[in-house]
């Protein structure tokens, strides 16, 4: 099973140019091709996911080179779930692709897909923060490819800046490498963490510069305020099926600050003492009101969503701002469900647009199939804002829950169920507007009614809500599992045993050690 570790990155960056040379001009070879791939990953992800369930880190040495020297793929809980959750979302969001239409409207959809699903791999695979920076890059690449898919020069504005801003982002994870370099002379993480941990107390001012430096950066990846500038019009303005896949995106940032700061500067490490409380947790707060807030004021349903994303993306911050196993499990099971309930809303969207043709909140004449898409809006938005009886309530519960030790217990309180409250009025402002209102709307003013969206498409959001629903199911179990990866994390020693067999010393290689 070792040898598998490279399988999720492998086969995505091989099918992407194979699609380009072999299949550049037939679409429906491409969408078998892709959904091959796609189908391929799901299987290998449930496997290394099981594999690794019993606690159990899996190592794999690029050409056999011991760490910190080689490069290597580190497979655990945390990881594996993260490439399973985006192998799935990846499915639902291809079949809305190919039923909608969108993979036809421009050349090298399915490539660039494959690209974007060999970088999200990649991330959460690594063990070196180095390759992290050259996954990172591959991501930027192929999802601007993927944000200007089928043109247009509002859609190219939204992509420049959201390039403009991971630039920056880029270049400030170059700064906190060349600092982490100079200081520890490694950035393989399993070995920077036994030499972090080394460093004389009174000599830490590199360490915590780069440690800040590297928050900077999984910040502006994770949307939190004030360096969320860049999402609203970016997810807003991406084809549907893109914006869905990037619900993903925003949570590498997540997974980010989770591994690198439990396993590199822990809690308990001098160097970066208050770097969370003082600083990510008001951030995160800020964010789930500013992002709720956006909500409410929203005037098309797109950035709506957009803005609900940031919202969520604030709560499972805030959880991971305590730094605490509870706080962790907390937000690995909100992770889940926002990706879900995220992805939902923006392959929604379209079938909004498809039916109604717009996306202004303003009523219209009714829109062509518009019961399930109200049904469907109505469970996403359920979900999204967490109400009962849908995972989104249990994650906040479970996040509230987990703040009760905190300083800012009554903050994090007000402003969690607060804005839980503002983003109902939001919604349910949007619902009414849009399949309330639209029946007090004559059809004459408006012309033609449009055609329905195509049954595929309903497919797969009704998958995506089936998921979340699976995850209230048995919100028990999965919670329980987020517990013990959380414990695993607190206690790295077995990941950095597996990945340096000789802290701070060259292993040689060892034949058929993976």
């Amino acid at each position: 099973m070792t040898h598998w570790i490279v399988a999720p990155v492998i086969l995505p960056a091989l099918g992407a140019p194979f699609i380009v040379l072999a299949a550049r001009y037939h679409v429906g070879i491409q969408r078998v091709l892709s959904v091959a791939g796609v189908l391929a990953l799901i299987a290998i992800a449930l496997g290394l996911a099981l594999h690794t369930s019993d606690g159990t880190v899996i190592l794999y040495r690029m050409g056999d080179w011991a760490a910190p020297f080689g490069i290597v793929l580190v497979a655990d809980r945390l990881s594996t779930l993260m490439v399973l959750l985006t192998s799935v979302l990846s499915l639902f969001v291809l079949l809305f692709a190919i039923g909608s239409g969108w993979d036809s409207r421009g050349r090298h959809f399915h490539a660039l897909f494959q690209f974007q699903l060999m970088g999200l791999m990649g991330a959460f695979l690594t063990g070196d923060l180095f390759n992290l920076f050259v996954f990172f890059e591959v991501l930027l690449i192929a999802s601007y490819g993927l944000m200007i898919h089928a043109g247009g020069n509002t859609r190219l504005k939204a992509g420049t800046q959201y390039v403009l801003f991971n630039l920056i982002a880029s270049t400030l994870f170059l700064f906190a490498l060349g600092s982490i370099y100079a200081e520890t002379g490694t950035l393989n993480m399993a070995d920077l963490a036994n030499r972090a941990a080394l460093v004389d107390p009174q000599e830490t001012v590199g360490i915590r510069v780069a440690a800040v430096l590297l928050l900077l950066v999984f910040a502006i990846k994770a949307a939190v305020v004030p360096l969320h500038f860049w999402l609203p019009s970016s997810y807003a303005e991406a084809p549907a099926p893109v914006a869905a896949l990037f619900a993903i995106m925003t949570k590498v940032g997540a997974y980010a600050i989770i591994r690198v700061y439990t396993l590199v500067f822990p809690p308990n490490m001098e160097a970066t003492a208050g770097l969370y409380d003082l600083w990510l947790l008001p951030a995160a707060l800020i964010s789930v009101a500013i992002g709720m807030i956006g909500v409410l004021a929203a005037k098309r349903l797109d950035r709506l969503v957009a803005y609900s994303i940031i919202g969520s993306m604030g709560i499972v911050m805030v959880s991971i701002a305590l730094f605490t196993p509870s706080g962790i499990a907390a937000a690995l099971y909100y992770i889940v469900h926002s990706t879900l309930a995220g992805a939902a809303l923006f392959l929604i969207c379209d079938l909004v647009l498809v039916g109604r043709g717009s996306l202004d909140l303003k009523p219209r004449p009714p829109a062509a199939g518009n019961a399930a898409t109200a049904a469907l809006f109505f469970v996403g938005a359920t979900a999204m804002v967490g109400l009962p009886p849908l995972s989104g309530f249990l994650g906040k519960l479970l996040v509230l829950d987990a703040s009760f030790n905190s300083d800012l217990v009554v903050w994090i309180w007000a402003v969690i169920l607060g804005s839980g409250l503002v983003s109902i009025v939001g919604f349910a402002r949007a619902g009414s507007i849009l399949f309330w209102k639209a029946h007090a709307t004559k059809a004459e003013d408006d012309g033609v009614l449009l055609s329905p969206p195509a049954t595929l498409s309903y497919v797969a959001v009704g998958g995506l809500i089936a998921l979340m629903a699976g995850q209230t199911v048995f919100a028990g179990q999965i919670h329980g599992f987020a517990t013990s990866m959380a414990d695993q994390l607190f206690a790295p020693q077995p990941y950095i045993s597996t990945v340096v067999e000789t802290p701070g010393k060259l292993s040689a290689p060892a034949k058929g050690d993976h």
